[in-house]
């Protein structure tokens, strides 16, 4: 059975390691990636820093967590600096969801919409092998 969405190619892989800023350096200067986007403490959030780096159609999501109880910080402790979600661009992150679910997949986060003044994107995450997630991620309606 063919399923009910379409992956048009990687969306990103994201890292958790203990220092963003210093993995985002690195392929920026070793490998000629290009700065994207920051989040962290100057952007308000008080919970990690994510530093975003992309090269043509590639695009990696560097985090650190902040907080030494959180479970980023854990999944770091246990597993060390690593890929902790590798998310494909779908056409319908909602179809993509329901279709793994309902064939035995593990739900991480059903289908969530975030809005804002560049457009919406839906998010949906499913759990695979170990502590890795995939993630479908919706950009249909975003610029």
């Amino acid at each position: 059975m063919k399923p009910p969405f379409q992956i048009m190619g990687t969306d990103h892989v994201r890292f958790i390691v203990g220092n963003a800023k210093q993995a985002a350096h690195y392929y920026q200067t070793l490998y000629g990636f290009q700065a994207e986007a920051y989040r962290g403490l100057e952007t308000g959030d008080r919970g990690k820093a994510a530093y975003v780096v992309k090269q043509n159609k590639i695009r990696f999501v560097f985090t650190s967590p902040y907080k030494p109880n959180s479970a980023m910080n854990t999944h770091l402790m246990l597993h060390g600096d690593g890929v902790r979600d590798v998310a494909f661009w779908v056409d319908d992150a909602k179809a993509a969801w329901e279709y793994t679910t309902g064939n035995g997949a593990v739900s991480h986060q059903a289908p969530t919409t975030f809005e804002d003044e560049h457009g919406s994107v839906v998010l949906a995450s499913i759990h695979t092998y170990g502590d890795t997630l995939h993630t479908f991620v919706q950009r249909n309606d975003y610029r």
